[in-house]
Formats: structure tokens, C-alpha cells, sequence
């Protein structure tokens, strides 16, 4: 893993001092993760693979339940619906 150092001021250094239980390290490191992610998600990109996975699945559902609708007896099928 890199290393990141950071300056900040010294009035923010002496109110992170009084929050000692605070891991600051961990608390930037995933800000910046989730920054990174949540910039990800927003792209162009990753909309059209979330759009196309989502069909995808979607399609896969349909074509599963026409395959055990088929496998069903007429029997099964009036049980079912009816």
C-alpha cells in the first residue's frame, strides 16, 4: 500500500487531537475510496454496464421461468394458475 502525507492546518491538527479515538488514517483513506467509487458509478461507462447487466438478468429470469413452464405438465400448469 502507498503512503499519502497530508498538510493541514494547525487549528484543524489541534481539534483532531481532541478527537484521539478517531483513526484519521482509516477515516481519509475510505472517504477517499468512496469518493473514487461513488465518481465511478456516476460515469458513462459504469451506467451502461449496470443497464446491460440488469437486462441481462432480467432476460435470464425469463428464459429460466419459459424453460420450467415448459417442463411443467398441463396438470402442474391448472394446479398453478388456475
Amino acid at each position: 500500500m502507498v503512503s499519502i502525507t497530508f498538510a493541514i492546518p494547525e487549528e484543524t491538527k489541534l481539534k483532531m487531537k481532541k478527537l484521539a479515538w478517531v483513526n484519521w488514517s482509516e477515516l481519509v483513506r475510505k472517504e477517499i475510496l468512496l469518493h473514487y467509487f461513488l465518481k465511478r458509478l456516476k460515469s458513462k461507462e459504469e451506467q451502461e454496464l449496470i443497464k446491460w447487466s440488469v437486462e441481462l438478468g432480467r432476460k435470464a429470469k425469463k428464459d429460466s421461468f419459459k424453460r420450467l413452464l415448459s417442463e411443467l405438465s398441463p396438470e402442474e400448469r391448472k394446479k398453478i394458475f388456475g
